[in-house]
């Protein structure tokens, strides 16, 4: 957990069930471009670890005790955290994933996926897309719309904060932006950070909308 590679997607993955904690470490690490960086099996731990790391994907249980999965994920929006979350769990209720949504996560999957399927959209979560199970995919722009962002403009952001934020509407990670800019991911990260909490978004996925949706090209 000391030293992170540099060219690998770090993870964290916060759920109760240590036995499936292991098994979904396990297949992360066999893909080669991902690395579980940390692993909490309580929310107050997933929280000060995701201080701690900024991890480009969190990866998050609903069912957790104490301190449920909406609880973590709005308590982690509330950090302005530059890391996607995405929702793993057994819940197909349609309340759960529109929650989720609204409360800025940047995916949800079902526990009952193919492993090959969930490797693919952790993967695919890690690069910047909204990963979400098929049978949940109907009820994603619903959900999406129900929640814009209420932002102050674009006229509140340096130049490079725009410059961030266009190339997070494209859906590139931060090691990507880094490159594009010629800055360090720490810089992206910072960036990212004040892009969320200046236009009062919680995610990624909002930023992206709200971009798409205001025409900022």
């Amino acid at each position: 957990m000391e030293s992170q590679h540099t060219d690998k997607s770090t993870i964290l993955l916060i759920d109760d069930h240590p036995m499936l904690c292991g098994g979904v470490k396990h297949l992360i690490e066999m893909n080669g471009s991902m690395q579980v960086i940390a692993v909490a099996h309580t929310g107050v731990d997933g929280i000060t670890l995701a201080k701690e790391h900024d991890p480009d994907l969190i990866l998050l249980d609903l069912n957790m005790p104490e301190m449920n999965g909406l609880e973590i994920l709005r308590e982690l929006r509330n950090c302005h955290l530059s890391s996607r979350v995405v929702v793993f769990t057994v819940s197909n209720y349609k309340g759960d994933l529109t929650n989720a949504i609204k409360l800025g996560a940047d995916g949800y999957l079902l526990k009952d996926m193919e492993p090959e399927e969930l490797i693919q959209a952790i993967e695919q979560a890690c690069n910047g897309q909204m990963v979400l199970s098929d049978d949940m995919a109907p009820l994603l722009m619903e959900a999406l719309r129900s929640k814009k962002g209420t932002s102050r403009g674009i006229d509140c952001l340096t130049k490079r904060e725009l410059q961030t934020l266009k190339l997070v509407a494209t859906g590139m990670t931060n090691k990507m932006i880094a490159r594009k800019l010629d800055i360090t991911e720490g810089t992206v990260k910072v960036h990212v950070k004040s892009l969320l909490k200046k236009l009062n978004l919680r995610s990624r996925v909002e930023m992206a909308v709200w971009v798409h949706e205001e025409n900022i090209c």
